[in-house]
């Protein structure tokens, strides 16, 4: 896990898939349900991590099938060797008692995420639509629940949004590109979504924040390289 996600108790398909990797090397569990009045037919998959007080759900079609005798037949269900993912929940881990609650469902792919910096709203990247967009949440009762997600940035045609940080003011430093010269880097939005500067690089940049001891060196991994640039301001806390 990130930092911020051990600070804000909220974990994205990235940690997610990182469960589901290891769940075979740790021997943890997973059933299969089926999702009460989906018509699609997919299937709800529920990792549980007993040590750690955890579980994980996704929602899945099999790509070839494994039937494991055992420990999948006494739970009722199938153990898939290889599934695709159209829709993981946020999770918010309760540090103090260890419950996992659905912070939200309503993202398709979900990707970068970020929190503004009085951490009232939490901005999270739509990766499963086209053009991609960045949603923005409320956060609500006390840190615990999202609500009010609208569409918060549209990329334009070929626009990847990917990894991003909020600076001290709002704004926010979004990875971008997918290979060529007029997109690839990192783009800057103020806090009403309107673009605001460009860093161009000679390749995309994937993820990015922003560091040194005035948090104003920003740090940029692209494709091959991590580049840094000096900014006339600082990254929010945390990031």
């Amino acid at each position: 896990m990130t930092d911020a996600e051990r600070a804000t108790g909220t974990y994205s398909n990235r940690f997610a898939a990182h469960i589901l990797e290891q769940a075979p090397v740790m021997g943890w569990q997973a059933y299969n349900r089926t999702m009460d009045g989906n018509s699609e037919e997919h299937e709800r998959v529920r990792l549980t991590l007993p040590h750690f007080g955890v579980a994980a759900e996704y929602w899945v079609a099999g790509i070839g099938t494994r039937i494991q005798e055992g420990t999948a037949a006494e739970h009722g269900g199938r153990l898939f060797a290889f599934i695709s993912t159209d829709r993981v929940s946020f999770y918010r881990l309760d540090p103090k008692t260890g419950r996992a609650t659905v912070a939200t469902g309503e993202i398709n792919r979900p990707n970068g995420l970020a929190f503004s910096p009085d951490e009232s709203k939490l901005y999270i990247v739509e990766a499963g639509v086209t053009p991609r967009v960045i949603k923005v949440f409320d956060v609500t009762d006390n840190g615990t629940k999202l609500a009010n997600g609208r569409v918060f940035i549209t990329a334009e045609t070929g626009g990847t949004p990917d990894g991003f940080r909020l600076d001290v003011d709002g704004n926010l430093w979004c990875g971008w590109g997918m290979g060529n010269a007029q997109q690839d880097g990192v783009k800057v939005f103020d806090p009403t979504g309107k673009p605001i500067g460009f860093i161009a690089l000679p390749e995309r940049c994937a993820n990015l924040c922003f560091g040194g001891v005035k948090r104003n060196r920003l740090f940029m991994a692209a494709s091959h390289s991590v580049y840094s640039l000096y900014v006339n301001t600082q990254g929010a806390p945390g990031g």
